[in-house]
């Protein structure tokens, strides 16, 4: 999602939690973790459109806007800096509207690595977050663009029996969130025909792109593809978030090319929860 967006990041949504006295509306809240669709988020908000840089180099900055029923719950900003052999994706993400009234959520996202090939190897992921009174960071460390060191402060919790833990297998040549999308394809018909391993240091899943229906399509002169979120690890057995997203969330993303290297942003995007469909919306900063 480039997030699961991508999709990235952020506006995390948390379903069902809400406090007492609020609104069933309201019981989605944006926090960080350790919902699945700031995967999603996280891969959405990849990159943006701009101006090409010095010596070859393109610089690309977005911003990015969410809402639930036409009221905003969440912005973003993105820089993202393509060299002829490297990468480098950072952002800014906060809660906005009535959502901040509940929960106040700022953060910011880094992800760094190499070009090579037609290929992308992360390098560095960096996530830094506060929710309130809670506070968090995630770093994930590469070797040759395998996942060699995670490291989550303050430490987790010990699961429970139904926790599905993360296996080393897992991990091989999974992506962080921002550099999932950052994969180039060859034409616009690659697009929708994609599955990235992603891995944002505590959950994994898979994220898998078809094109869309014509009746589907969202956005005018964009490339519309569906997307399902496939959990494999880093999460709790029977939880109804991840279960509603894996059988019937209906999750749309619109992309446009990025740059002249075969790099696609994602521009529009709907994502269905379980009280109503989260719209996502991106333009260029100059």
């Amino acid at each position: 999602m480039a997030l699961f967006q991508r999709f990235a990041v952020l506006f995390f949504l948390r379903q069902g939690e809400g406090r007492a006295g609020l609104p069933a509306c309201w019981r989605a809240r944006l926090v960080m973790r350790p919902v699945v669709v700031r995967i999603f988020l996280a891969t959405f908000f990849l990159g943006a459109a701009g101006n090409a840089g010095a010596e070859g180099g393109e610089t690309h900055r977005f911003r990015y806007s969410a809402s639930l029923f036409g009221i905003p719950i969440g912005k973003a900003d993105f820089t993202s800096r393509l060299e002829e052999d490297r990468f480098e994706v950072s952002g800014r993400f906060a809660s906005a509207g009535v959502a901040r009234l509940f929960d106040r959520t700022d953060g910011r996202v880094t992800s760094k690595g190499q070009l090579s090939n037609q290929s992308v190897v992360p390098s560095s992921y960096e996530l830094a977050y506060t929710s309130g009174k809670k506070r968090e960071t995630t770093s994930i460390h590469y070797e040759k663009g395998q996942v060699v060191k995670t490291v989550i402060t303050p430490k987790p919790k010990k699961r429970g029996k139904d926790w599905v833990a993360v296996s080393k297998d897992d991990l091989t040549d999974a992506l962080d969130p921002l550099a999932a999308l950052l994969s180039p394809v060859q034409g616009a018909s690659g697009v929708c025909n994609r599955r990235f391993k992603v891995f944002d240091g505590e959950m994994r899943a898979d994220i898998v792109f078809s094109p869309a229906a014509k009746g589907e399509r969202i956005g005018r002169d964009l490339i519309t593809c569906k997307a399902r979120f496939i959990p494999i690890s880093g999460y709790r057995k029977g939880r109804s978030t991840i279960a509603f997203l894996r059988d019937k969330a209906r999750i749309l993303v619109a992309f446009k090319p990025l740059g002249t290297r075969g790099h696609h942003t994602p521009v529009l995007a709907q994502i269905g929860t379980k009280i109503g469909t989260v719209h996502i919306q991106g333009r260029p900063v100059d």
